[in-house]
This record gives C-alpha cells, structure tokens and sequence, in this order.
C-alpha cells in the first residue's frame, strides 16, 4: 500500500535552513503528482508547494515563494522540500501529499488521497 514518511524537522531559529524528505514505497513514484502541506494547530491543513510527475513544473504558495524549493527523485523514491530564511510563521506540522490524479498547480487537501504522519518544523525568534 502506499506509504509516505517525513523526516527532516526540528527546531531552527528564524532566519535559518531545514530540508524536508519524504520517503516513498507501496506505489510507483514516478506517476504521483507530489506536495508538501502544512498546518497550524486549530487549523485547516494548506498547500504549501507542490511539482508534477516528472520533477519539471512546481508551485508555491505566496508566502514561501522565493524561499522554499520543492523537487523530487524519481529514481530514489524521495521528495524534498528546501525551506531558507524561515520565519517563525513558518511553525507547523508539514506533511508529504500524493495523488496520481492530482494537477500540480496550487491545491487542497481533497486533490491528495495519499499522506505521511508529518514532521514538526519549529522556528524560533
């Protein structure tokens, strides 16, 4: 079945760099649109980025653009989520997204059936 594992998280101070990984198994990697999403306690999980099958087109939500890169690894399975000059708003859990059927434009929780348990991002100031 289709597993997605997240690791990479922690607590950083503001202004620093995290990478996110999520590791893939259970389906074919390569025929998954692929996102990163994150939510706030008390909140509705958001779209954060998300790249088409072949790692060639991404999105990003306004408040990350120009700060987080999201790419993937077809061959190994991996998606990644670069995150620079992090901001305390940037605190939340961040969750890995697949779905096969799924645009790689800006998205919702419902465009993804596929999800890891998430890893912590913490940003200190």
């Amino acid at each position: 079945q289709v597993q997605l594992v997240e690791s990479g998280g922690g607590l950083v101070q503001a202004g620093g760099s995290l990478t996110l990984s999520c590791t893939a198994s259970g389906f074919t990697f390569s025929t998954y649109t692929m996102a990163w999403f994150r939510q706030y306690p008390g909140k509705e999980r958001e779209f954060v980025a998300s790249i088409n099958k072949n790692g060639d087109s991404t999105s990003y939500w306004h408040s990350v653009k120009g700060r987080f890169t999201i790419s993937r690894d077809n061959a190994k399975d991996m998606l990644y989520l670069q995150m620079n000059s992090l901001k305390p708003e940037d605190t939340a859990m961040y969750y890995c997204a697949g779905d096969p059927y799924a645009g790689y434009n800006i998205g919702t929780r419902s465009d993804y059936g596929s999800w890891g348990q998430g890893t912590q991002v913490t940003v200190s100031s």
